[in-house]
């Protein structure tokens, strides 16, 4: 299942973090750093996902 939420991540970075955690912090912050970049939303995603 965590392969099909970095899959998700690398697309549509919140969508990933929130399938891990609900919306909550880490939902509102990736959302924020794939606004002002892609690539810092996409590793936050992946952060959050592999230590979770």
């Amino acid at each position: 299942m965590d392969l099909i939420r970095i899959i998700l991540s690398v697309l549509i970075p919140p969508l990933g973090v929130f399938l891990q955690v609900g919306i909550g912090l880490q939902f509102w912050l990736n959302i924020l750093l794939t606004i002002l970049g892609y690539i810092p939303g996409v590793i936050h995603a992946i952060w959050v996902i592999t230590t979770r």
